[in-house]
């Protein structure tokens, strides 16, 4: 995706604060450069707006080449725990007086969303005290802005070696996100870029940063290197770590289309998991719809007649197929619980894509209304009973535009949620796919 040079055309207020940002940088030591036709951040790169791609990213202002050096953030910029407590006495008095205070699948989804939002009350109902005592306003005293300003800092905490609760990086954080994957050829890279521009003392710590980023003691910054080479107004990603798109979505408020790093855990018996080794992380089905390794060991060895687990186990705990007809019970067992876990689902993949279309021309209707009319014809069952639309109408005192904002937000929200389902149901029926796949060709063997 290639950038526009510019950003968001219809924020004007967001492009000011962007350069007051930068401007702000500028006296901390960031490298940064400001001109006519790009926001600059040192000599490679332009802060940009990508449509469908994360919309403000970092833009490539010339060829880059995995390995380079991007960005530079002095520790002196950085936001720390110690930093705010140097420079706030209130802050600091205040927190001595509450030591407690801490720095730091569809059934799977709906609990992960209710534990969020429980631990955030928790965390809300601890801190208020404090926050009275650094007497905020009001409005800051919300659960609403509570839940804003720990998103806000939990989507953008950075590690750092001398504090626990992470640090924040101004600038630094305007990269978007890409999925770390397994390159088969990434160690090699990695390995003629070190015997072409290293020098002597070019650690294996050096290579392995070369890919991401990390506080650095000699130079006393924080910095980001280029995970691959870039062209002239792409975009310049970085990976803040390996997530599945529940964690996306519960860290960072997003989720990707072709995530590489996709899971979906099927739900299995008991004495599947005290047979197993390995634990119940490791036990799930690929994006791509393929068992994983763990969860084929486990599965192998459970189809497998008790008297003859000790003997052959070792063929299953190696990865090996046991013998063709143990292989075919076993994928028609995945195949079965896939279709079951499909059928416990209201809406099918056909629907849900239907759903996320309908949501993407929202923009065309003339008035939010008419939409809502059209998309409850449509999709009756899930818009009578959707409670995002009755809360966001349903709040007194608020005028139209209010309501209008609201709305919008809302069904932004219930449309990630959609996309999450339907990605998750896609590596189900991928699964199935595969199950079948194998079954047939053992079958004919």
């Amino acid at each position: 995706m290639v950038g526009n040079g510019k950003m968001n055309p219809s924020s004007e207020a967001e492009e000011r604060g962007m350069k007051s940002l930068l401007k702000w940088a500028a006296k901390y030591g960031i490298e940064v450069s400001e001109s006519c036709s790009s926001l600059g951040l040192g000599h490679c790169l332009g802060v940009s707006w990508f449509p469908g791609a994360g919309g403000r990213g970092v833009a490539a202002l010339r060829p880059i080449s995995k390995g380079e050096l991007l960005l530079k953030v002095p520790k002196s910029a950085l936001i720390t725990t110690d930093s705010l407590l140097s420079r706030d006495e209130t802050l600091s008095l205040a927190l001595k007086a509450h030591p407690s205070h801490s720095s730091t699948q569809v059934d799977y989804a709906i609990w992960a969303a209710q534990k969020a939002v429980a631990k955030a009350k928790y965390e809300w109902e601890q801190a208020f005290t404090l926050m009275k005592e650094l007497k905020l306003k009001p409005p800051l005293l919300t659960f609403r802005a509570w839940i804003w300003a720990t998103g806000t800092i939990s989507s953008r905490t950075l590690h750092i070696p001398w504090d626990e609760a992470g640090c924040l990086c101004p600038v630094g954080d305007l990269f978007n996100y890409a999925a770390p994957t397994e390159d088969p050829d990434s160690f090699e890279n990695v390995e003629n870029w070190q015997n072409e521009h290293a020098k002597d003392d070019l650690d294996i710590h050096h290579s392995q940063r070369l890919t991401d980023g990390g506080y650095e003691e000699d130079v006393a910054a924080y910095c980001f290197y280029a995970k691959k080479n870039y062209n002239v107004g792409e975009q310049v990603l970085l990976s803040y770590g390996t997530y599945t798109n529940l964690e996306l979505l519960e860290y960072y408020g997003f989720l990707l289309e072709d995530n590489p790093n996709e899971k979906v855990f099927i739900p299995l018996d008991l004495d599947m998991y005290s047979l197993s080794c390995w634990p119940k992380e490791s036990l799930y089905i690929h994006q791509n719809g393929r068992p994983s390794f763990a969860l084929m060991c486990a599965l192998r060895l459970w189809a497998t007649p008790l008297q003859q687990r000790k003997s052959i186990g070792h063929l299953a705990y190696s990865g090996c197929p046991i013998s063709k007809g143990n292989e075919i019970y076993v994928m028609k067992w995945i195949g079965k619980k896939c279709d079951a876990l499909l059928k416990e689902i209201p809406t099918s993949v056909e629907e849900d894509k239907s759903l996320v279309h309908l949501m993407d021309k929202m923009e065309e209707y003339e008035n939010l209304g008419e939409w809502v009319k059209k998309a409850s014809a449509v999709f009756g069952g899930e818009f009578g009973d959707n409670n995002i639309l009755k809360a966001a109408y349903g709040v007194e005192g608020d005028d139209e535009l209010t309501s209008l904002v609201r709305t919008k937000m809302l069904i932004d929200r219930w449309k990630l949620a959609v996309q999450w389902r339907l990605m998750y149901k896609t590596v189900v029926a991928r699964c199935i796919s595969y199950c079948t796949d194998i079954v047939n060709s053992l079958s004919t063997q």
